[in-house]
């Protein structure tokens, strides 16, 4: 029993909520959470919260918009109602995929070195070049002169007949009359360059500025009163930088690494394989502790000859022949990249094939990828509400709880306690 401690659940994942105050063996406070009839947010505190320790449960998972806004709108009512901390428990932290400058893909874009060169070469440049007209980007005319020369000579002319008749009635007559001839002519070469200049074209990589969301994220959430933050496998590890609170971030491979000893045959047999580059370091962590093989898969995106888009291609380094795969990754959304590398790994010679996930958002088409995918076994934690997800996948999908390690978490930052147990994975 903990005391002078105060949980309270949002409306993302009551489970999970249960489950931490189970183990912490308090129940959650009671809370009105709901929408006036407008659309408009409603929270209500039903208990005292003053000179508490506040512990707020919301997940980013469902209607985020609507779970993060109910979640600031919480931090706030208890702020004002004098709680002592507040501390914002989020299993699964919203827009943590946007902690990156949005330009392109991290590091120097690919980009083609001429616009009018057909299978011209490639050059990494760290920011896109200016447009300029250049001496290949000069249309050529019917007479053979390019359009600069043309204006030039068409003022060239222009000049020397405005010398001549400028005497008596003829004089303005002829005078008039050039300057009826000159606005015609400039109007002429006006459209005529207004035709031959090339259009502007952004090379690749060239993005238009987007907002940087998970740095306003983090902002909304200490405005709003937060004291601390704890979360578990943030996409980004640099996402913590944006706080100037402090950021408790919780992995879940110990849960993953379990579920390998208990659960796989022959686990030290099989092999782990990250589905991309970034995830290397999260599966190897776990494939060294487990005394396990590691291949990986390489994903790599480049231009084609014919069109501006880029394609994916998938590479595997490493054996999977007649072995058990496991792929480890930290968030499986639409569920492209797992499928993809499960059907790569299938074709390799791969027997069965294990995906392991911390965050299974499985939104969109993702259901349907799943069961017509190579996947054997699907394996997500409970840091998003899988009910319905369980459902239309049956057997195909474990599932593995997180309250215990949360509720371990909120107890030893409640006691001012070491949490840095919860960090070790070996």
């Amino acid at each position: 029993m903990v005391r002078n401690i105060v949980v309270l659940g949002g409306s993302s994942h009551p489970e999970l909520t249960e489950s931490i105050c189970s183990a912490l063996g308090i129940p959650p406070a009671k809370a009105l959470l709901g929408k006036f009839a407008v659309g408009e947010t409603r929270v209500e505190i039903r208990e005292s919260v003053r000179g508490k320790d506040v512990f707020i449960v919301q997940s980013g998972g469902g209607k985020v918009n609507d779970h993060l806004m109910e979640l600031l709108i919480t931090i706030s009512a208890c702020k004002i109602a004098s709680a002592s901390r507040i501390t914002a428990v989020l299993p699964m932290f919203p827009y943590s995929r946007q902690s990156e400058v949005p330009y392109n893909k991290p590091g120097a874009p690919l980009v083609r070195g001429g616009a009018s060169q057909k299978g011209g070469f490639y050059t990494f440049d760290s920011r896109p070049q200016t447009p300029h007209v250049g001496p290949h980007d000069e249309k050529q005319l019917g007479n053979g002169d390019s359009l600069p020369q043309q204006v030039s000579k068409l003022q060239l002319t222009n000049g020397i007949n405005g010398t001549n008749g400028t005497n008596g009635t003829n004089g303005l007559t002829n005078g008039h009359a050039k300057t009826a001839h000159f606005a015609e002519n400039e109007k002429s070469s006006s459209e005529m360059a207004k035709n031959q200049l090339p259009v502007f074209e952004p090379q690749r990589g060239y993005r238009p500025w987007v907002a940087q969301s998970g740095k306003l994220v983090s902002d909304l959430l200490t405005a709003a009163g937060a004291d601390h933050i704890i979360t578990m496998d943030l996409h980004d590890a640099q996402y913590q930088g944006f706080f100037d609170i402090p950021v408790d971030n919780l992995y879940g491979r110990q849960l993953l690494r379990k579920y390998i000893e208990h659960s796989v045959p022959n686990y030290r047999q099989a092999v782990i394989v990250s589905p991309d580059a970034g995830g290397a370091k999260r599966a190897t962590a776990i494939a060294d502790s487990l005394g396990m093989p590691f291949a990986l898969i390489h994903k790599e995106r480049r231009p084609t000859q014919f069109s501006e888009r880029q394609t994916a291609s998938m590479m595997l380094v490493g054996d999977v022949i007649n072995k058990t795969v496991i792929l480890i990754d930290d968030m499986a959304d639409t569920c492209t990249t797992v499928t993809r590398a499960a059907n790569l790994l299938k074709r390799e010679g791969a027997t069965k094939v294990y995906a392991l996930v911390t965050h299974g958002i499985l939104s969109g088409e993702a259901i349907e990828r799943i069961k017509s995918s190579g996947i054997d076994k699907m394996v997500v934690t409970d840091s998003i509400d899988q009910s319905e997800h369980k459902v239309l996948l049956g057997d195909k999908l474990d599932i593995l709880p997180v309250g215990n390690v949360f509720a371990e978490a909120i107890r030893r930052v409640h006691h001012g306690e070491s949490i840095s147990t919860l960090f070790q994975h070996n």
